[in-house]
C-alpha cells in the first residue's frame, strides 16, 4: 500500500466518552438492582460514559461533569461519568458493555468498533478530520523547527505517550517508518519510552534530564503553551506531521435496546449541537461535527500494517 493511499484515508473526519446503560431498581423495598434486560416498571436507565486518559486521570471526573449534565438535560435521561485507568481499559469497558458511549482516539475507536459489532462512530471535533502530531525536543539538543522529518532525533532518548494513543504513538510510529523504512524500536539508538499521556510527554521533554525528544497531540502542546504550563523555548515543536483523522465519539449498539430505536441518532444530534465553549474546551475542540465508521478506515489500515490492532 502506498503512503498516498493511506494518508488519503487518514485526512477524513474522526478524550473518550463512554456510556453504559443499566437499569437500577429504584424501589427501596426490593433492596437490589435490576439489569438493563430486567426492565421492571421501577427501573431507571442510566447512560454511563468515560474518556480516554490522554491527560491527568485524576482530573477526569471534575472535567467531564459538565458534559454529563449537558447530555442528561439534552436527552432527558440520567448520565454518569466513569473514569478509565488507561487506554486498554476504556476499550475493554466498551467491549464488556459496562460503558456504551465513547470519546475515543482514532486507534482506540477502531479497536472498540472491531470488538463490538454494530458500534458506530457518530461525532468528532471540527479539528479531527485534519489532526496532526508534533515531534518535540528539548532546547539543549539544538534542534529547531523544520519542514523536514527530524532524523537527528535518532540518537536522542525518545518518548511516546500511551501505547494506545493515535497521536502520541500510532501515527508518529507510522511517520517514523515512512521516513526511515524502520520501526522505532529498531531505528532509535536508545530504547523508546511510553510516558502514558500527552502532557507527561511534554513535561518530560521540557525537563530534558531523562528524555530529550518525543511525540504528542498538537492540541495538548498548544494548550499547555497558551496556559503557561509549557515553555516553547525549552520544549520546541520541531516537526509537524501530515494530517490524519483522530478523536471520535463511538456509540454502543445496546443503546438502541436500552433507550429505544433511533436513540443513537438523537445522541448524535445532541453531541453535534454542543455549543458551550467551556464544555468543548474540555475536549480541546471548537465544535462537534458528524462522523461515521468510514472516516477512520485510514487509521485502521495503518494499525493493521503496524500490527497495533490487537
Amino acid at each position: 500500500m502506498s503512503t498516498h493511499r493511506i494518508l488519503a484515508g487518514l485526512a477524513t473526519p474522526a478524550l473518550l466518552l463512554i456510556a453504559s446503560c443499566k437499569n437500577e431498581d429504584s424501589n427501596p423495598d426490593t433492596g437490589g438492582n435490576e439489569s438493563s434486560s430486567g426492565g421492571g416498571s421501577n427501573a431507571t436507565k442510566v447512560l454511563r460514559f468515560s474518556a480516554i486518559p490522554d491527560q491527568n486521570v485524576s482530573e477526569q471526573p471534575a472535567k467531564y461533569k459538565g458534559i454529563a449534565d449537558y447530555l442528561a438535560e439534552a436527552l432527558d435521561i440520567e448520565v454518569e461519568f466513569v473514569p478509565s485507568a488507561d487506554y486498554p481499559a476504556s476499550v475493554t469497558m466498551f467491549e464488556n458493555g459496562e460503558i456504551q458511549l465513547a470519546w475515543f482516539g482514532g486507534l482506540s475507536g477502531v479497536q472498540a468498533r472491531n470488538t463490538v459489532a454494530g458500534a458506530r462512530a457518530i461525532a468528532q471535533g471540527a479539528e479531527d478530520p485534519k489532526y496532526f502530531s508534533y515531534f518535540i525536543a528539548n532546547a539543549d539538543t539544538g534542534l529547531e523547527p523544520s519542514d523536514e522529518f527530524p532524523t537527528a532525533i535518532k540518537d536522542l532518548k525518545f518518548t511516546f505517550g500511551s501505547k494506545g494513543s493515535t497521536s502520541g504513538r500510532l501515527m508518529p510510529t507510522f511517520f517514523i517508518q515512512q521516513n526511515t523504512d524502520t520501526l522505532p524500536d529498531d531505528w532509535f539508538s536508545n530504547p523508546v519510552n511510553y510516558s502514558g499521556a500527552h502532557d507527561v510527554t511534554a513535561e518530560l521533554v521540557e525537563a530534558g534530564d531523562q528524555w530529550q525528544a518525543g511525540a504528542l497531540s498538537y492540541t495538548t502542546y498548544d494548550k499547555m503553551v497558551a496556559e503557561g504550563k509549557l515553555d516553547p523555548e525549552k520544549c520546541v515543536a520541531i516537526w509537524k506531521t501530515p494530517f490524519y483523522a483522530d478523536y471520535n465519539w463511538t456509540a454502543h449498539p445496546d443503546l438502541e435496546e436500552a433507550f429505544g430505536e433511533g436513540f443513537i441518532d438523537k445522541l448524535q444530534k445532541a453531541l453535534v449541537d454542543l455549543k458551550d465553549p467551556a464544555l468543548l474546551g474540555v475536549l480541546q475542540r471548537t465544535a462537534m461535527i458528524p462522523a461515521s465508521n468510514a472516516d477512520f478506515e485510514g487509521i485502521e489500515k495503518v494499525a493493521k500494517a503496524l500490527d497495533m490492532l490487537n
